[in-house]
């Protein structure tokens, strides 16, 4: 695959994995003027993780803004940097940036303006010291491994991870300490197929279940 083909396979990958198993609804942006971005949307959590004079059924969006790297080299600090850098400049250029409103948003949904969250989607895992330049940093963000597939009857699995910064997770972050990040494996089908990684949201001690108002109109 060239290098061009093998990123745009795993920005959908990447899509389809948030919107099935993370509340977030997605479009891809690419080209010469997306600003760094890949994928732009909205997270969709509970209403009262953030406002606790609500229901638990409701829900609240979040601006999401993505990065997708299909690298076989670990990625650097320096991607945790520039994704800094993207978020800063949507959120200076935010009333600038309705064109890559998504269309569910039409849907409504009150939006946390606290801030905008960065994710970063590698292929390859992260060395200890991007891990490190993340934690430390200001803005909230969520870093996901997400491991080639391998083929069928392999002996070895690559895990995947999820983790997010003190800014989006801790108690005194966006999402206030109340909800976990996991990497969860999948039963096989078949003897034939290797255990499937999935990541997942835990809130209240229970697994949140995806939900997005497309996916559940």
């Amino acid at each position: 695959l060239s290098t061009v083909h093998r990123g745009n396979v795993f920005e959908q990958k990447c899509q389809a994995l948030l919107e099935k198993h993370l509340s977030m609804s997605l479009r891809r942006v690419g080209g010469k003027e997306d600003g760094g971005i890949d994928l732009i949307g909205w997270w969709w959590l509970p209403h009262n993780l953030l406002d606790q004079n609500t229901s638990s059924t409701d829900r609240k969006r979040i601006r999401i803004v993505a990065q997708c790297k299909a690298e076989k080299k670990k990625p650097g600090p320096k991607y945790v940097r520039e994704l800094e850098g993207v978020v800063f400049r949507y959120m200076a250029n935010d009333t600038e940036s309705a064109s890559f409103a998504n269309p569910d948003a039409a849907s409504g949904g009150p939006v946390e303006h606290s801030g905008v969250v960065g994710v970063f989607l590698s292929e390859s895992p992260y060395t200890k010291s991007t891990l490190l330049r993340a934690m430390s940093s200001s803005v909230p963000l969520l870093l996901i491994h997400i491991p080639p597939l391998l083929s069928l009857g392999s002996d070895v699995t690559e895990p995947g991870s999820m983790i997010w910064n003190q800014a989006l997770g801790g108690t005194g972050g966006l999402l206030r300490g109340k909800m976990d990040p996991r990497w969860s494996w999948k039963i096989p089908d078949s003897p034939e197929s290797n255990p499937v990684g999935i990541p997942s949201l835990w809130f209240n001690g229970q697994k949140l279940s995806s939900w997005t108002p497309t996916s559940n109109s």
